[in-house]
Formats: structure tokens, C-alpha cells, sequence
């Protein structure tokens, strides 16, 4: 297929393009640029790459593009819930205006694979798995955008929608923000985490897992179209006090404290099945410890630098 995928210079984007490309699809990433990052370099070798620096809500370069394009990967997005109760009219013009723009322009024959957050499920008892039918109550901005763009889509043909676990690993465009991600980067630099609300739960993802979940959903749009999808890792339904543990185990001198002060700002305390995308054909394989092993080798290479979205 050729693909566009916006934000593709992003946290994730910039390793989803390399794994589309591995797989014979040819990509136009379409990026901003507009946290500093670098474009991906290692990418301008391959014939089927193409980049375009722009910006995902302007409608004419947007319109020229779909043009040429049958899947597009809607990733541009301010992500998190601090960074878009910051900036509150970016967050709702980057992700829900922009994806209606896309849904507006696009054809009804293009298909769309779009990433929302399982952050939507909102406040559980983090006791009863949240399946897809489970309602959709997101406490934060972020959360409530992401919902909004993901009805829009999915009210329309030939959209698919992957509601991804909290995503872990490196990336050409690291991101320290990230739960496991952020422990595992305090671990070795600072040595100690203080960690607020320890029982509340998580799903977890590899992002090499994400971008293999969106090839999947490519390869085999035909049974999924018209449906959301939980995509996380199996066995990572975890609290953060048993994810600090399992850094810890890794990195011994660790020193985890445990904080009666402080909250998540959207509250999030739930397990998820992803029941749904392993009948489709999907389940994600790669374990929090070899993440967290891949870390620990990145943050040795890694100057410090401001590389969160907070």
C-alpha cells in the first residue's frame, strides 16, 4: 500500500515507518517538526520513503497528499494529558479537529487506522477487565479528544481504530514521559522514584508491537474495518507499584518511595483484555523486561535533554 502517516516523525511514527517499510509499503510522512526533533534520516535511503514537512490541519497540502495515498496512520497529536491541559486549543485542534479535516478530505475507499489511548475507559475499579463494549468515560482532554476523533471515524467506511496500552521502548524520538519509560530512565539517573496512588493499574505495550499491530490491520482491514480494538500485552495488566518492582529487579539500587500526596491527572486505574485484536489475529510479544533491558541500553547512549512531551 502507500501510506500516509502523519506525525510520522514522532515517538512512534518514525518507528512504524521503518516497520512499513520493511514490509513493502511505500510511506509519506507528513511532520511538523514542532518539538525540535530531528526528521528520520535513516529512513531517506529507501525509494519508497517520502517526507514532507507540513502541518496535519492544513487542508490544501493535506488534500494534495491524499491524492496519492490508499491507508492513511493519523499519529500527529499532542499526547498526554499534561501537555494538553497546557495548551487546550492545540490539543483539541491538533487531535479532534485535524482528524475530522482528514475524514472530510479523505475517500471512502482510503483506509484509516487510527490510535487512540485505552486512558478513555477513565476511572475503573482496576479490578474487571475493560473490554471494547466497556463505556468510554475519559476524565482528561487528551482522553476526551482522542474518544471524540475515534467516534468520528468509526461512524464513517472503512476506519479502524486501535485503543493502545500505555506504549514502551526506544524510538529514533525518545520519549521520557511514558510510565515505564519515565521509571526506568529515574532508575538510572537519579536512582530514586516517589510514586503516588501504587494500586492503580495499567495495560503496557511495546511500541515496536504498536507499529506491528497497524501492519496487521493493513494486511487484513477487510475483517476489522468498523471496530475498536484494545491493543496491549497480555500479561502487563500491572500496578505501578508492581511495575516499579520489576525495574528494580533489573536495577538493584533502585530506591522506590511510596507517596500518600499526589494523583494521575486522568486518574487511570484499569485493566484491559485485548481479547479482541488476538481473535484478529494479533497479540503483542514482546515482554516488559526485555523492554526494560532496551531501555537500560538506550539511556546509556543518551545525552540529557529535554525528550518528554511535558
Amino acid at each position: 500500500m502507500r501510506v500516509l502517516v502523519t506525525g510520522g516523525a514522532g515517538y512512534l511514527g518514525s518507528v512504524l515507518s521503518e516497520h512499513l517499510l520493511d514490509a513493502g509499503h511505500a510511506v509519506t510522512c507528513l511532520d511538523n517538526l514542532s518539538l525540535g526533533q530531528s526528521g528520520p534520516f535513516h529512513l531517506c535511503e529507501s525509494p519508497r520513503f517520502d517526507f514532507v514537512r507540513g502541518d496535519a490541519r492544513d487542508e490544501a497540502l493535506l488534500g494534495r497528499l491524499l491524492r496519492t495515498v490508499d491507508a492513511i496512520i493519523p499519529l500527529a497529536c499532542l499526547v498526554g494529558a499534561p501537555a494538553c491541559d497546557r495548551d487546550p486549543w492545540t490539543a483539541r485542534a491538533v487531535n479532534l479537529d485535524a482528524v475530522r479535516l482528514l475524514n472530510r478530505l479523505r475517500s471512502r475507499e482510503q483506509l484509516v487506522v487510527f490510535p487512540t489511548t485505552n486512558s478513555g475507559y477513565g476511572t475503573k475499579s482496576g479490578d474487571t477487565f475493560c473490554t471494547e463494549e466497556t463505556p468510554l468515560e475519559p476524565i482528561s482532554l487528551y482522553g476526551q479528544t482522542k474518544v471524540a476523533a475515534e467516534a468520528e471515524l468509526l461512524s464513517s467506511p472503512n476506519a479502524i481504530t486501535l485503543r493502545l496500552a500505555t506504549v514502551f521502548g526506544m524510538s529514533p524520538r525518545p520519549r521520557l514521559d511514558l510510565l515505564v519509560n519515565h521509571f526506568v530512565h529515574a532508575a538510572v539517573t537519579e536512582g530514586f522514584v516517589v510514586i503516588f496512588e501504587k494500586h492503580f493499574k495499567r495495560n503496557y505495550i511495546h511500541i515496536r508491537d504498536v507499529a506491528d499491530a497497524f501492519l496487521h490491520c493493513l494486511t487484513h482491514h477487510p475483517q476489522m474495518i468498523g471496530r475498536p480494538f484494545n491493543a496491549g500485552l497480555d500479561d502487563a495488566n500491572l500496578s505501578k507499584e508492581e511495575l516499579a518492582q520489576k525495574i528494580k529487579a533489573h536495577v538493584p539500587s533502585f530506591y522506590i518511595h511510596f507517596s500518600e500526596v499526589g494523583s494521575d491527572p486522568d486518574k487511570r486505574n484499569y485493566i484491559v483484555s485485548n481479547q479482541r485484536l488476538r481473535e484478529a489475529g494479533f497479540a503483542a510479544r514482546r515482554s516488559l523486561d526485555e523492554g526494560i533491558v532496551e531501555l537500560l541500553k538506550g539511556y546509556r547512549m543518551m545525552a540529557r535533554g529535554p525528550y518528554g512531551n511535558v
